[in-house]
């Protein structure tokens, strides 16, 4: 395993990023030279590799690609740093705030380049975030401007803790600040512009199908941390409805059926196993 001993590291996941990566990389040289960056080369089969280590980063490659969130695992094994920042390989992310997240680790478990306004980034993307985020916030009961950006820095000591629940794809982003919200450490979102992907083709993500593990990963990661969360307003569902129904049935109808009494014995059944998963929540 390569190990790296430098106060921060700045981790780089990248796929297919020749025309980017070493622009990247010196411009976080310029930024502070004491920086150490890994370049996480995810199969790529272009000159990725060789540009990155050209202009000065330490390069660990994957066989064939894995994944966005792989990468960054990979990066996290490799590296002793206290201090990680991970960022993205196509230069939408300015390394002129690193510091900025960097400086605030010492109050905070995690900080979060949160996109503000002024990010240029498309209006349906700039939807689809704006609803994944108000989910979030809904069932995390707090509130997340940006739950999908991948510019943040974070202490070593608290993300290891998750790598084993951590995604291999682009929703790792999603995962670690649900993750880290439901375990109590604390976050801050520092808004940041976000500039526009200068390399042409079109983006990795797919919104429709994205938007659905979006989901699935807010549903997967608060019933780890906080089972109750899903099954206790579901349960309360089928039991006002059941009730309902029955009492319809018993007033109106004078006919009690199966299907009222099923609502009910299902709310109840709901809220015991939410219960009972709460008992053994992480």
């Amino acid at each position: 395993m390569t190990i790296n001993n430098a106060a921060v590291t700045i981790i780089i996941p990248a796929f297919n990023e020749a025309k980017s990566i070493g622009q990247v990389i010196q411009k976080i040289k310029n930024v502070d030279r004491s920086y150490k960056v890994i370049v996480i080369d995810d199969g790529s089969k272009d000159d990725t590799v060789d540009i990155a280590k050209k202009a000065g980063a330490k390069v660990i490659r994957h066989p064939y690609n894995i994944g966005n969130g792989a990468a960054i695992k990979t990066g996290i094994r490799n590296t002793t740093s206290q201090k990680i920042v991970m960022m993205d390989a196509d230069r939408q992310h300015q390394p002129e705030d690193i510091p900025k997240l960097v400086s605030e680790l010492d109050k905070y478990h995690m900080v979060i380049g949160a996109r503000n306004k002024n990010s240029k980034v498309s209006p349906f993307r700039q939807f689809g975030n704006i609803i994944l985020s108000w989910t979030a916030s809904f069932f995390t009961e707090m509130n997340i401007p940006d739950l999908t950006s991948g510019f943040r820095a974070v202490r070593r000591e608290n993300i290891v803790e998750f790598l084993d629940i951590l995604p291999n794809k682009f929703s790792y982003p999603t995962t670690i600040t649900l993750a880290f919200i439901k375990k109590g450490y604390f976050i801050k979102f520092l808004p940041l512009d976000e500039i526009q992907r200068r390399q042409k083709g079109r983006s990795k993500l797919s919104p429709f199908r994205d938007a659905i593990r979006f989901l699935l990963i807010i549903l997967k990661i608060v019933t780890l941390f906080d089972p109750l969360k899903i099954f206790f307003p579901i349960s309360v569902f089928f039991l006002i409805s059941g009730t309902g129904i029955l009492l319809y049935q018993y007033f109106i109808t004078n006919a009690i059926r199966g299907g009222s009494l099923l609502f009910i014995l299902t709310g109840i059944f709901l809220f015991f196993f939410g219960l009972l998963a709460s008992q053994n929540a992480t």
